[in-house]
């Protein structure tokens, strides 16, 4: 099929979901997902944000994320407006495209972030849902790391004696890290997957979700603030050491394996990780570490 002939098949599938036909259309990036991403405005005047599944991966992450949407009523999730499987999944949402994004960050903006936390710990998901246990991508690296001590060194970010001190103490923060638990997960809140909308903030693109532990969260998004001029996290955060040790070496790893990533992406975990490696060792009484 052309990409014309793609394009108005979508065009029709969206039209027969959201009830009014497109008339206006523009690809939108957004985040990094591999997936088709549209924002169509329909004949009725209301817009629609549009993914579409492009291989089996892809319609995987859309079939987990539709699940979300019909199975949590929440005001921090956007509307589901429609849903077809006739050939790779297509999901329609409410569009949220015209609220306001961070950063900037300010006060208010990171008090509803938190409050969407705290409704998430308290969303509890079937145990059928995936757990955190079991994401796609190990979480716990530390152990890896110390078989690659020489790459991590070459970041340039510690001393090798400060790694050789610091290790076994991430080490067994990181085993005692608790991932397990009944909550709500998102799994990637950063600011490219929140919208401040007038009267709600919305937390969009939940193809990772999962059911476990709600500090997971807090824990994975706080260096990303840090990194776009929010407080730092150990401001914010030190009584859950085995979460802020992972989520230090989750970033390490992934940034001394960058594999086909975007040059950005890495550009962002590594200054994701400016911020983690310090928080670390506060929470762990470790050598400071600064930067």
């Amino acid at each position: 099929m052309s990409g014309v002939a793609a394009a108005r098949e979508i065009i029709e599938r969206v039209g027969k979901l959201a009830g009014s036909r497109p008339v206006k259309w523009r690809g939108v990036n957004q985040g990094h997902t591999a997936a088709q991403t549209f924002v169509a405005v329909l004949a009725n005047g209301e817009s629609v944000f549009v993914k579409q599944a492009s291989d089996a991966q892809t319609a995987a992450w859309l079939r987990r994320e539709r699940t979300i949407y019909e199975t949590v009523r929440a005001d921090f999730l956007p509307r589901l407006m429609g849903w077809s499987e006739n050939g790779l999944p297509l999901l329609v949402l409410e569009d949220v495209s015209g609220g306001r994004t961070a950063p900037p960050w300010n006060d208010d903006a990171i008090k509803s972030v938190r409050t969407v936390l705290d409704k998430l710990a308290a969303t509890l998901m079937p145990a059928e849902f995936p757990a955190l246990e079991n994401y796609p991508r190990r979480l716990k690296r530390w152990n890896e790391i110390a078989c690659e001590r020489d790459a991590f060194l070459r970041l340039g970010l510690v001393r090798a004696d400060w790694l050789e001190h610091s290790l076994p103490v991430l080490i067994a923060a990181e085993d005692d890290a608790v991932l397990t638990g009944s909550s709500l997960v998102h799994s990637d809140i950063r600011s490219d997957n929140i919208c401040f909308l007038a009267d709600r903030t919305v937390v969009v693109d939940w193809s990772w979700a999962c059911r476990g532990n709600s500090k997971f969260d807090l824990v994975s998004w706080l260096p990303s603030l840090h990194a776009e001029g929010g407080p730092a996290p150990w401001d914010m955060l030190l009584e859950e050491p085995g979460l802020i040790a992972m989520q230090a070496g989750y970033l390490a790893h992934r940034v001394m394996h960058p594999g086909e990533q975007d040059p950005a992406i890495c550009r962002l975990q590594l200054d994701q990780l400016r911020s983690a490696l310090p928080w670390a060792s506060k929470a762990l009484r470790l050598e400071p570490v600064s930067f």
